[in-house]
C-alpha cells in the first residue's frame, strides 16, 4: 500500500528514502514536486511532499492544499501521515510532546477547502465524524515508545488562518471550545484527504505554549529550533510505523469517497 508523507515546518528532509527520485506532477489545481522512494528493500513506495515548498517559502494560508492532496491521490497513495508544529493550549501538553489529533476546529478564512464545487458532482456533504483515521492513529501510537517521544493519543487541533500567531483572547476562546493544540495547516488537508477516501493522520509536535500561556513573546525561530531538536525522533516514529501502515486498512475512511477519479 502506497503511503504519502507531508512534511510540515522543520520536516524537509526526505534523504531517509532509498532509491529516491523527484517527480513533478500536473494536477487540475496546479503543479506539485514530490520525492518517491522506499524504506528498506521490500517496502512499498513512499511519497514525500514538502508542504511549504523548498526553503519554507509558502506561508500556511497560501499552501496549495488541493494540488498536494490530489497529487498523492494521483500516484495511488491511500494513506497519509502529515507532520505539523503546534502550540499547546494546556499545561499537560508540553513542548516536545506529540499529539495524534482526532478532532479539529476550523477557523480558516480564505482557503479552497473542498474538491466538491458543484458541477458534475452536484452537492456533496462529506461525513467528518472521524476526520483523522483512527486505525492510522493507533499504529502511530503503538510505535511511539520506540521513538522516545511522549505521545497523546487524541486531541483537538484548532486550525487558524495565519500567518500571524493567535492572540491570548483567541487562545482563551479556543480552550473554552475544547481545543488542545493550535496550528495553521491541518485544515483543509484533512478534509480534502477524506473527500478522496484517503486515510490521514497528523503527527503534531508541540513546539511552544500558545500566546497568553507562554511566559514570553512567541517567535517563529523557537518553533524551528524545537522541530530541529525532535526531527530525528519524528522520523523514527514514522519510519517505525510504515510496515504496518503499508498493510491493510481497518477503517472506514475510504467509504466516504464517491465519484472523484484520478
Amino acid at each position: 500500500m502506497k503511503v504519502g508523507i507531508i512534511g510540515g515546518t522543520g520536516v524537509y528532509d526526505s534523504s531517509w528514502l532509498t532509491a529516491a527520485e523527484e517527480l513533478r506532477l500536473q494536477t487540475p489545481y496546479g503543479s506539485v514536486t514530490m520525492m518517491r522512494g522506499r524504506v528498506g528493500e521490500n517496502g512499498d513506495d513512499v511519497y514525500f511532499v514538502n508542504r511549504h515548498g523548498p526553503g519554507h517559502h509558502v506561508p500556511p494560508h497560501l499552501v496549495n492544499y488541493r494540488a498536494n492532496i490530489w497529487s498523492l491521490h494521483q500516484v495511488g497513495v491511500e494513506r497519509i501521515v502529515a507532520t505539523a508544529a503546534v502550540g499547546s493550549l494546556s499545561a499537560t501538553l508540553f513542548p516536545g510532546m506529540v499529539v495524534l489529533c482526532d478532532q479539529f476546529l476550523d477557523f480558516t478564512k480564505s482557503r479552497s477547502g473542498t474538491f466538491f464545487e458543484g458541477g458534475q458532482h452536484g452537492v456533496v456533504h462529506t461525513d467528518m465524524t472521524d476526520p483523522y483515521c483512527p486505525h492510522l492513529r493507533s499504529i502511530l501510537f503503538q510505535h511511539a515508545g520506540a521513538s522516545g517521544l511522549s505521545v497523546a493519543n487524541g486531541g483537538c487541533y484548532v486550525t487558524t488562518e495565519g500567518p500571524r500567531f493567535e492572540t491570548p483572547a483567541e487562545i482563551r476562546a479556543f480552550r473554552i471550545l475544547g481545543g488542545d493544540v493550535v496550528g495553521m495547516t491541518s485544515v483543509p488537508e484533512v478534509v480534502l484527504a477524506r473527500e478522496l477516501g484517503l486515510c490521514y493522520s497528523t503527527v503534531a509536535l508541540v513546539t511552544n505554549y500558545a500566546a497568553g500561556i507562554s511566559s514570553h513573546y512567541l517567535t517563529h525561530q523557537e518553533v524551528l529550533d524545537l522541530m530541529d531538536q525532535y526531527k530525528t525522533s519524528l522520523n523514527q516514529l514514522i519510519r517505525g510505523s510504515l510496515p504496518l501502515i503499508q498493510q491493510h486498512r481497518d477503517c472506514h475512511c475510504f467509504t466516504h469517497q464517491d465519484g472523484l477519479t484520478k
